[in-house]
C-alpha cells in the first residue's frame, strides 16, 4: 500500500534536508576566509605542499617555489617562524608592508584581502604562519565564478522542495475537495456513487476513506429509499381499513336499528385491525430506538412465559419447548420477546391443530440459533428473499397479519447485531432463525435499512 504517511514522512525528510543542505551553503558562504582557504586553487595545500620544500631543500628553493606559485597566482605569501620572523623573505614587497600599516591605522581600505593559516609541519612540528594577500580584483573573478554552484544548488533544492510539497498538497487537497462535494451531494440527497469511483481506486488512506464513504452513502441511500417506501406502504396499509370504516360509518348513518346490529360488530372489526396495525408500527419503530443497556436473558424462561400467552389464547395450540433451562443470552429482553412472540405467531397461523409448533436451539462457542418451525405449507421460493420486508405478506397473501411480524423479527436481531434466516424446513413446513451472538455489540447497529 501506497501509504500517505509514508509520502508525508519522505518530503518532510526531503525538505530537513535541503534545508540542512542548504545551511551548511550558507554556514560556508559566511566563513569566508575558511572557505577561500579551503577551496580557492592559489591556496588549497599550500602550506602542506611548501612546508617540505622548505625543510628539505632549504630557503632559496623555498624561495623561487613562492615567487613561481605568485607569478602563476598573483597571490603574495608570507611566512613566518613562531616567534613572528621571516622564515624566508616571502613575495610581499615592503612598500606594500609599509602601505598595509599605514591603512591599518587609518581604516583606508587595502586593495587586497589578507589572509592566515597556521600549520605545524609533521616532520619537525615546527609551526608556520602563512600570510596570503589575493587582490581583490582576482578574488571576486574566482568568487563569481566558484559561488555559482552554491547558489545554484540553493535553487534547484528550492525548486524541487516547492515540486514535491506542491504535488503533496494537491495528491491530499483534490482528494478532500471532491470528498467534501460528495459529502455535499449526500446531504442533498443526490449522491452518486460513482462520483468517488476514481478516488477509490487508491491505494492510501484517502482510496479507503472513500470506499467507506461509498459503503456508507450506498446505505444511506438505501435506507432512505426504505423509508420512503416503508411511509408510501404505511399510508397505503392505513387507507384501505379508514376507507372500510368510513363506508360502515356512512351505511350505519342511513341504516335501520335492526340493519345497524349488523353492522357495528364489523365497525369494531376493522377498528380492531386499524388498532393492530398501528401498534405493529409503533413496535416496529421503537426498535430503532436507544434500548438501554444489555442485560442477562434467560432464554428458556422467556418462551415459556410467550408459551403460556399463546396456549391461553389458542388452547388447541401445542407448542413444542425444546431450549434447556438456564440457557442465557446477553442482550435486549424487550426486543427478544416481540421478535419470538411474532415468530410463534407467525408459525401458529399455519400450524395445523394436530402438530406442534417445535421451538429448538443450536449454540456454539460464541453464537446462539434459536429457531421456530411450524409444519404448514411453507414458502414459495421466490418469496423467501422478500420475507421480512414490511408489509409483504408473500405472492399468495392469505389475508391475516400487516406482513410487520417477520420485519419486527428482522429488525430484533439486527439490533443484536445478528441476522433472520428464513427458510423450508426438508421435511416439511417453515423455519425462521434467530442468528444471535452471545455478546451483542455495545452500541445496537441500526445502519441497515429496514425495508
Amino acid at each position: 500500500m501506497r501509504s500517505l504517511f509514508w509520502r508525508i514522512l519522505a518530503t518532510f525528510w526531503l525538505a530537513l534536508a535541503l534545508v540542512a543542505g542548504l545551511a551548511i551553503l550558507l554556514g560556508r558562504a559566511l566563513q569566508q576566509d575558511a572557505w577561500i582557504l579551503w577551496q580557492h586553487p592559489a591556496l588549497e595545500s599550500l602550506a602542506q605542499r611548501w612546508t617540505p620544500i622548505y625543510e628539505e631543500m632549504g630557503p632559496e628553493v623555498a624561495q623561487a617555489a613562492l615567487e613561481a606559485h605568485k607569478r602563476r597566482h598573483r597571490v603574495d605569501v608570507q611566512v613566518l617562524d613562531e616567534a613572528g620572523h621571516p622564515v624566508v623573505w616571502g613575495t610581499f614587497p615592503a612598500r606594500a608592508a609599509v602601505f598595509e600599516a599605514r591603512s591599518e591605522n587609518s581604516d583606508r581600505r587595502l586593495p587586497w584581502r589578507r589572509l592566515t593559516e597556521e600549520y605545524t609541519s609533521p616532520q619537525s612540528g615546527q609551526r608556520y604562519l602563512f600570510i596570503y594577500r589575493i587582490p581583490h580584483g582576482e578574488l571576486l573573478a574566482w568568487q563569481r565564478e566558484h559561488l555559482f554552484w552554491p547558489i545554484g544548488a540553493g535553487v534547484v533544492a528550492l525548486v524541487v522542495l516547492t515540486a514535491f510539497s506542491l504535488l503533496l498538497a494537491l495528491s491530499i487537497t483534490r482528494p478532500l475537495g471532491r470528498l467534501r462535494r460528495a459529502v455535499h451531494d449526500l446531504g442533498q440527497t443526490s449522491y452518486q456513487q460513482d462520483s468517488l469511483a476514481r478516488l477509490s481506486l487508491r491505494r492510501d488512506e484517502l482510496g479507503l476513506l472513500a470506499r467507506d464513504f461509498n459503503r456508507m452513502g450506498e446505505r444511506l441511500q438505501t435506507q432512505i429509499q426504505s423509508q420512503r417506501q416503508l411511509l408510501r406502504d404505511v399510508s397505503h396499509e392505513l387507507r384501505s381499513p379508514l376507507a372500510r370504516l368510513r363506508v360502515a360509518t356512512a351505511l350505519a348513518e342511513r341504516a335501520t336499528p335492526e340493519e345497524r346490529e349488523t353492522i357495528w360488530p364489523r365497525l369494531t372489526r376493522e377498528c380492531d385491525r386499524l388498532e393492530a396495525l398501528i401498534g405493529e408500527i409503533l413496535a416496529l419503530a421503537r426498535l430503532d430506538a436507544e434500548p438501554g443497556t444489555a442485560r442477562d436473558c434467560d432464554l428458556h424462561q422467556l418462551t415459556e412465559q410467550l408459551r403460556q400467552q399463546a396456549t391461553l389464547a389458542h388452547p388447541a395450540l401445542r407448542i413444542d419447548n425444546r431450549i434447556p433451562p438456564g440457557l442465557t443470552l446477553r442482550g435486549w429482553p424487550d426486543m427478544l420477546e416481540r421478535a419470538l412472540d411474532n415468530l410463534l405467531r407467525n408459525a401458529a397461523r399455519f400450524t395445523p391443530t394436530d402438530q406442534p409448533i417445535e421451538v429448538h436451539m443450536q449454540e456454539s462457542a460464541d453464537r446462539l440459533q434459536l429457531s421456530v418451525r411450524d409444519h404448514g405449507p411453507g414458502a414459495p421460493d421466490e418469496d423467501l428473499a422478500r420475507l421480512g420486508t414490511p408489509f409483504f405478506r408473500g405472492s399468495k397473501p392469505t389475508g391475516a397479519g400487516h406482513g410487520l411480524g417477520l420485519a419486527i423479527a428482522r429488525r430484533a436481531a439486527e439490533r443484536h447485531g445478528g441476522q433472520l434466516r428464513l427458510s423450508n424446513h426438508p421435511e416439511g413446513g417453515f423455519v425462521a432463525t434467530l442468528d444471535l451472538p452471545r455478546t451483542p455489540p455495545a452500541t445496537p447497529q441500526s445502519d441497515e435499512p429496514v425495508g
